[in-house]
């Protein structure tokens, strides 16, 4: 059985009027039980050398896309521009979000669409790894 635990952490000072401390964990579980999610793809970190359109990094194809757990966690680790943002799309360009250098994110994942980058400039970082449920379990 695997443990695979996830937290997030906030503190601020200038958000709100009154210092923000937040603090939360979650087990990542397999769907309907309280047991770990049993695989991991590890973190691949990838430097593009040019702008990309619609990369896939998380292809349904290799993952169960039943009712099955996933979760996909993916930063812009580039340090050099702070305008370098990467788009994360689902398949049949469904925008989920802009993530600028230092930002990441965090989301479940029904494996039925590709998840892709588009980035805007040459050079850019990410990183990206898959938290996921076997079938056979």
């Amino acid at each position: 059985m695997a443990t695979t635990q996830a937290t997030i952490s906030l503190t601020s000072s200038d958000i709100t009027g009154d210092p923000l401390n937040l603090t939360k964990t979650t087990l990542l579980t397999k769907a309907g039980t309280d047991t770990g999610l049993d695989e991991f793809t590890g973190i691949t970190k990838r430097l593009y050398p040019a702008a990309q359109t619609d990369t896939v990094i998380a292809a349904d194809a290799s993952y169960a896309s039943t009712t099955v757990a996933h979760k996909v966690y993916v930063a812009n680790v580039t340090s050099a521009n702070v305008t370098s943002y990467i788009m994360i799309e689902m398949e049949g360009n469904i925008l989920v979000g802009r993530l600028y250098p230092g930002d990441w994110c965090f989301i479940p994942w029904a494996g039925t669409l590709d998840i892709m980058v588009t980035t805007v400039d040459p050079h850019v970082a990410i990183e990206y790894g898959i938290f996921s449920q076997s079938v056979a379990s």
